[in-house]
């Protein structure tokens, strides 16, 4: 007998879905068997489907008795999730599914990420395609791959079987609010050679944890540590104390979800432990003082060994500037909607290996103020003599004035709630650009349940927020 974690919640069917693809390794770059999944789930139900080599599908729904005529809607969402999980998670999340529960008011998956962005909106279109019972025009639904490392499904995709040009993206966390408008962005890495040698001296692991992490769209105003940056000042702070050898440095996972942890060890010549941490108890005070981070915490230990196969101290001190000098955070606002990013970037994941990469994500919703700040890391990319690359731009979702989608869409939800929605652009990516391009004279906008931490181990998604969507997604498709 099957054993369902998710049984019993409601709506049934969208969380027996959404239940059977957290089960399957999902993480961009890896969709190949979820992939293979939806297309199975076709085949049973008797549902058209088309699947690319880069692992998009397409799936296609009749239309509903009384509704052939009327014109087909696009659903739209993508497989792939951030993988991210804690230091004592055991799960391998390229090989493992999720753990998935809930405690009555939310969904979520133990030591990881639950990958409501987006698994919820390719559980909805299941369902709905799956339920022969729910009245609707014909359904067009595009689920695409590795939206949160580029987009690169939706940049490749072939749209050209599609009929429909009214688009309904499931790609949103908050109920009640219609996105429809969006930043465009690209992913930037610096490389930087390094060499490295024998170095003998005492060896201390320093550790930036306890940070709250989070999107680096849609979280990037909220004041949060970024945990290379603040390593970046750890390191520069005790350099100036002592020469160093860095051996090794990891710091985040994923260029879209602002880094909670980041670790270094190196060798400190001539140094003593209470020296560092002298260094580290100031500058733990300052980032719980400056940001909103009362779990900081930053620690140095010494490592049982005398040295190490490290960079040279001139090397490390190129390291070390290179990361002081890089930009992150939020560059600047827009003019015309109160409280909207316009322009940001986030230092999203070091690592130190044979050269030091630094890797960005970078939002603007002005093409312009994009370009400029991927030209400033290309120009500081070759101050320090590093390399530089840029893949996955995407171009942003401009507004449309005239939406018959939208009006229809705020109807409905007027109706059924008795209030309006919140009508809104934000700084995070939806795919909602690259595929406007594909099908001209697309009407789209994007809805989703309520979902808190997204991309981090406290990802959660709200149970009765998500019956509400499916409610809401159900009545508004008998009116189209």
């Amino acid at each position: 007998m099957e054993n369902r974690k998710l049984a019993g919640i409601q709506p049934e069917a969208v969380f027996y879905y959404f239940e059977k693809l957290c089960a399957i390794p999902h993480g961009s770059g890896n969709t190949k068997a979820i992939s293979d999944y939806i297309c199975r789930f076709a085949l049973e139900n008797n549902i058209r489907y088309e699947q690319d080599a880069l692992n998009n599908v397409l799936l296609f729904g009749d239309a509903a008795p009384g509704y052939e005529d009327h014109e087909p809607v696009i659903l739209q969402g993508h497989m792939d999730m951030v993988c991210d999980k804690d230091e004592d998670c055991p799960l391998d999340m390229e090989k493992d599914g999720l753990d998935v529960t809930h405690d009555g008011e939310y969904v979520f998956a133990k030591g990881t990420t639950l990958g409501g962005d987006n698994g919820i909106a390719v559980a909805m279109a299941m369902a709905l395609l799956a339920d022969k019972t729910i009245p609707h025009p014909a359904l067009e639904v595009i689920i695409t791959v590795d939206e949160e490392t580029g987009m690169d499904g939706a940049v490749g995709i072939d749209l050209s079987s599609l009929q429909g040009r009214r688009m309904i993206n499931l790609d949103s966390e908050d109920e009640g609010v219609f996105t429809v408008s969006c930043a465009g962005g690209a992913r930037a890495t610096i490389d930087l050679p390094v060499s490295r040698r024998a170095v003998y001296g005492p060896c201390v692991k320093l550790t930036v944890e306890g940070l709250q992490g989070g999107h680096s769209g849609v979280e990037i105003h909220k004041n949060r540590a970024n945990a290379n940056k603040v390593m970046g000042e750890l390191l520069s702070r005790i350099q100036e104390l002592m020469p160093l050898c860095i051996t090794k440095f990891e710091g985040g996972a994923k260029d879209n979800a602002i880094p909670h942890t980041a670790q270094v060890t190196l060798v400190a010549m001539g140094s003593h432990i209470e020296r560092i941490n002298d260094v580290i108890a100031q500058l733990q005070k300052e980032i719980r003082e400056q940001y909103d981070e009362p779990n900081a915490v930053i620690s140095g230990d010494d490592v049982d060994a005398l040295g190490g196969n490290a960079l040279s101290t001139e090397n490390t001190a190129k390291v070390i500037g290179l990361l002081q000098s890089v930009p992150n955070g939020v560059e600047s606002w827009s003019q015309d909607i109160a409280g909207l990013v316009q322009t940001s970037l986030n230092l999203g994941v070091v690592r130190l290996d044979e050269s030091l990469k630094l890797t960005f994500a970078v939002r603007s919703s002005v093409e312009q103020e994009k370009r400029a700040l991927l030209n400033q890391l290309q120009d500081r990319a070759g101050f320090f003599g590093a390399g530089y690359s840029e893949k996955g731009e995407y171009p942003a979702w401009e507004y449309r004035k005239d939406s018959p989608l939208r009006e229809q869409m705020v109807e409905t939800y007027s109706k059924m709630y008795g209030k309006a929605p919140e009508v809104v652009a934000i700084h995070a990516g939806l795919e909602c650009g690259l595929l406007g391009k594909k099908l001209p004279g697309l009407d789209c906008v994007s809805i989703g349940p309520n979902m808190k931490d997204i991309h981090t181990s406290r990802e959660k998604l709200e149970i009765a927020s998500t019956k509400r969507l499916w409610e809401y997604l159900i009545e508004l498709l008998k009116e189209m």
